[in-house]
């Protein structure tokens, strides 16, 4: 893992499950993959999604474009880089690659994120601590 002004990277291998009978990774995996490079860049950050579900925060994905360019392999060393594009009140939106170790694009994605009360599930406001570390981080 490594985190820069602009970026956060996070290696990923690619494991016989993530792959089909042919040995290419499926394709709703790599949402996986772009899921745990999210929850990685937040724990890099201090930010522990268990401790902002106990104060009723949640973060929810709304929308995802993704667009798939070069098929992964089985046992691949990937590399996922994240980064905010767009940081808002109650919402952001990650833009993430992921690229083989041939520094080849694979896969990218925009996928926007919002805020919402856990139990009820209704949209609110990014707590302002984390939303401050959340713009330090980007």
């Amino acid at each position: 893992m490594l985190m820069s002004d602009t970026f956060f990277t996070f290696p990923v291998r690619v494991y016989y499950e993530d792959t089909d009978a042919g040995g290419i990774v499926y394709y709703a995996n790599y949402l996986k993959f772009f899921e745990r490079a999210r929850t990685e860049w937040l724990r890099a950050l201090g930010i522990e999604q268990d401790l902002l579900l106990s104060k009723n925060v949640a973060f929810v994905v709304i929308q995802v474009l993704m667009d798939n360019k070069k098929p992964a392999k089985f046992n691949e060393l990937l590399t996922v880089y994240s980064q905010i594009s767009t940081l808002k009140k109650a919402s952001m939106v990650f833009v993430q690659k992921i690229h083989n170790n041939a520094g080849e694009l694979v896969c990218s994605a925009e996928v926007k994120v919002a805020a919402v009360s856990f139990s009820g599930l209704k949209a609110r406001a990014i707590p302002a601590e984390v939303l401050e570390v959340l713009a330090r981080g980007r």
